[in-house]
């Protein structure tokens, strides 16, 4: 018998005072039986970087052709497409062609390895990559429970994930 994924609620509330955008979000994610604390924590920082009421989890790693997160227009056409971890740089180029914004949020040891031998994806206009410190994931995953009520406050550029049990403080690296 297969395994089942698990279900995970987040309330995310984000103060951005650098970009003023404040908002709540109800988020729900199926956690995959192959996939990490870390990485689910991760999509939800993705979710925040890019918050949008249009942007949507995907089947991710159910779906191998599926980014962690999309976001549709009212046509269905994709508008953005954002990926978790470190892909393979043949499927963001090919989202690249598809979509006006493609992003890339990096995490783990492997990142600058990944990033070195990716060569194709320096060439594409239309793609960013943000890297997340090894102390970000660390302290991010002492927040995760099967129902969260996550803050997110953004203020000069320094953020601040705040949950019921402590904070963490976000470290973001653009690559690219």
């Amino acid at each position: 018998m297969a395994l089942k994924a698990t279900i995970y609620k987040a309330e995310l509330n984000i103060a951005n005072m650098d970009t003023h955008q404040y908002g709540d979000y109800q988020l729900t994610m199926a956690l995959h039986p192959s996939e990490t604390i870390e990485r689910l924590m991760v999509r939800i920082l993705a979710f925040a970087r890019y918050a949008d009421d249009a942007l949507e989890f995907t089947k991710d790693l159910f779906e191998t052709d599926e980014p962690a997160l999309w976001q549709k227009d009212l046509t269905g056409q994709l508008e953005k497409w954002i990926e978790v971890g470190c892909p393979d740089e043949d499927k963001v180029k090919k989202a690249s062609a598809r979509c006006s914004q493609v992003a890339v949020i990096a995490y783990g040891a492997a990142v600058a390895e990944w990033y070195k031998r990716s060569s194709k994806l320096k060439t594409l206009k239309n793609v960013e990559v943000w890297q997340l410190s090894e102390a970000t994931t660390t302290a991010i995953q002492a927040l995760c429970e099967r129902t969260m009520q996550l803050q997110l406050n953004v203020m000069d550029g320094e953020w601040t994930l705040i949950g019921e049990h402590g904070q963490a403080e976000i470290e973001w690296v653009k690559l690219q």
